[in-house]
């Protein structure tokens, strides 16, 4: 690649690495991006996931503040968000995507209705099964499909945990990122990623995941709840159209 591919790609990843550690859209801005620098659909779509891991890691550094305290909390709802991803990337690679692409868009637009919803007074807690199984079955589509997964992700912990939006917000950068590393793991062994264009995608996505939470950090009240929702019904009404559109 040229010296302007590569500072291309490299803008493009800081602000989707912002925009996915803000409202959990980051594909919106890479994967066509990566399209306009020649990439092949497939090829595009597993190279922008494995890059994708870096945001995580970026978000985790940017929000050491929100997330102090919060490690037995990963440790007991991690695994259950790395193995929906595990199980999402498997069935990306076994059945066609047509299911989900019907199914997202209602996903999304229910997930983005509940945020504007006054929280609740007595969230459920994370430990009942139900909760969990939401959990997981968000992974599985951060998985498989991804678009807006944060905003399903950041609708679950909402009913699940007692805290303020920009400590959700942080402990959703995190838990997506284990559900998209362990599908990104899959996707680089077995999937056609370009590694040319996912280095420096990827390091854009640091930077952009170390700066979202500083965004998140100033943003007032439940600011964050309404804009993050207002993205997630912009792409459930794009995704419907495309599906039920043709």
């Amino acid at each position: 690649m040229i010296v302007a591919d590569v500072l291309g790609l490299l803008g493009a990843g800081v602000a989707a690495g912002v925009v996915s550690t803000v409202v959990s859209l980051a594909s919106i801005v890479s994967y066509p991006a990566l399209l306009a620098f020649g990439l092949p659909p497939l090829t595009a779509n597993v190279t922008n996931t494995v890059a994708l891991v870096f945001t995580g890691v970026g978000a985790a550094a940017g929000s050491r503040p929100e997330l102090a305290g919060q490690g037995g909390r990963v440790l007991r709802l991690g695994p259950v968000s790395a193995l929906g991803g595990a199980t999402g990337a498997l069935l990306l690679l076994v059945t066609p995507s047509s299911t989900f692409e019907l199914i997202a868009p209602w996903l999304i637009a229910m997930a983005s209705l509940l945020l504007v919803r006054p929280p609740s007074a007595h969230p459920r807690g994370e430990r009942g099964p139900a909760v969990r199984v939401a959990l997981f079955c968000v992974a599985v589509y951060v998985g498989y499909f991804g678009a807006a997964g944060g905003i399903l992700m950041f609708a679950v912990l909402s009913a699940m945990i007692d805290h303020g939006p920009a400590k959700l917000n942080a402990m959703k950068n995190v838990l997506s990122g284990l559900a998209n590393a362990v599908a990104a793991t899959g996707f680089a062994l077995f999937g056609p990623v370009d590694w040319g264009a996912a280095a420096p995608l990827a390091a854009g996505f640091l930077i952009g995941g170390w700066l979202g939470p500083k965004i998140v950090r100033r943003m007032p009240g439940n600011s964050l709840r309404y804009l993050a929702a207002a993205c997630g019904l912009a792409v459930a009404v794009t995704l419907g159209w495309q599906a039920y559109g043709r």
